[in-house]
């Protein structure tokens, strides 16, 4: 089991970071730029000038520590595998965050979505709600976990299967407009459903010898994607093509204009491809494949206080036909990779554009 620190100029520890290995890349910007450039870049929280006391947005306890079935301890954006086959893992900041969109988020000019929905194109003077993402209500996370770093691979689900346990082997190509493309042993795993997802949890909690594993509920999903931002991305208000993996072309269509910068790559790419990380170190939250989350499906967000609270009403609601996913993938327009977004697939159907990601709960650490 590997215990690393997420990859920084600046080493973060526990208590706060030294300024001087700052200063050299944020020297030829205007003080006023300074803080900003940091907080985005790497989660600080707050700067002066000899000073920078380092914590993640909405991380409010920097001696925040978890110890995992190895007896290692861990601290918020350390990354580590539990086991010589599991996933690396990234340790997320304990806070709160606004879970839904902002009226006028949505880009999409069509009234396709929610109870009523006309499929009519909306003026250029309405400002468009997606039902489904609202009301924009704030969350606590009061369940400490850690999120994997990347899409579970075909590699990784392949442990599963040669163990035994997964007894879904999935069909590891998806369809082009040129037929059909093999993908790679690090390309996101395709083509299995949320039914079958339940056989590698149980699996990876068997190799750990602890429950501690399972699919994040949508509100534990938004907040990893989020990273501490508020705009429409983690990255920003838009994307471009090295941070994310859309379709340009369906973009293009949607806003009705050319967008030459754009890439259509008619595929998943490999889990470490492209700049697609968010600041806490998250790759492909937005695009690539969509990812099914624990939560079942309802037409409105539930407006739940707490992220216990979300998983209490996903498991009382159990057995569920239909649940939520998140993120978008490499066929959707840009606009659906929105943190915000909300996708309901039924818990059996595979899809080459359907993926996921696993996260760990932690207890805190008695010190």
């Amino acid at each position: 089991m590997s215990v690393m620190k997420f990859q920084s100029p600046i080493s973060c520890l526990r208590g706060g970071c030294l300024v001087w290995l700052v200063r050299a890349l944020l020297s030829s910007l205007p003080f006023s730029m300074r803080w900003n450039t940091a907080r985005a870049k790497w989660g600080l929280g707050v700067c002066f000038a000899g000073l920078v006391l380092c914590a993640a947005p909405g991380h409010a306890d920097s001696d925040e520590s978890y110890q995992l079935s190895t007896g290692e301890v861990v601290a918020p954006l350390e990354r580590f595998r539990e086991c010589d086959v599991c996933p690396e893992m990234i340790v997320i900041p304990p806070g709160a965050f606004m879970m839904g969109a902002i009226p006028g988020e949505s880009r999409n000019p069509y009234d396709f979505y929610g109870e009523g929905a006309t499929g009519r194109k909306r003026g250029p003077d309405e400002i468009n709600i997606m039902p489904s993402e609202h009301p924009r209500h704030r969350v606590e996370i009061d369940i400490p976990y850690a999120m994997a770093r990347n899409e579970i691979t075909h590699r990784e689900w392949m442990h599963c299967v040669d163990d035994g346990a997964c007894t879904h082997k999935p069909d590891h190509r998806v369809l082009t407009p040129e037929g059909y493309r093999d993908l790679g042993p690090d390309h996101p795993v395709v083509n299995i459903s949320f039914l079958d997802i339940q056989d590698y949890v149980d699996w990876l909690n068997g190799r750990v010898g602890a429950d501690v594993y399972r699919l994040p509920t949508e509100a534990e999903w938004e907040y990893a994607a989020r990273a501490g931002t508020t705009t429409r991305f983690a990255q920003g208000s838009d994307l471009t093509s090295d941070q994310a993996n859309f379709s340009g072309r369906a973009t293009e269509k949607l806003r009705g204009m050319p967008l030459p910068d754009l890439v259509s790559r008619y595929g998943p790419v490999p889990v470490g491809a492209l700049d697609a990380a968010n600041s806490w170190g998250l790759r492909h939250m937005s695009g690539n494949v969509a990812e099914f989350t624990l939560s079942c499906d309802h037409h409105v967000h539930l407006g739940l206080p707490t992220s216990s609270a979300y998983l209490e009403h996903t498991r009382a609601r159990r057995p569920c036909e239909r649940i939520v996913a998140k993120g978008g993938d490499y066929g959707s327009t840009m606009d659906s990779l929105r943190p915000a977004r909300r996708y309901r697939p039924t818990i059996d159907r595979r899809r080459d554009f359907w993926g996921f990601r696993i996260l760990r709960v932690f207890e805190k650490e008695n010190r």
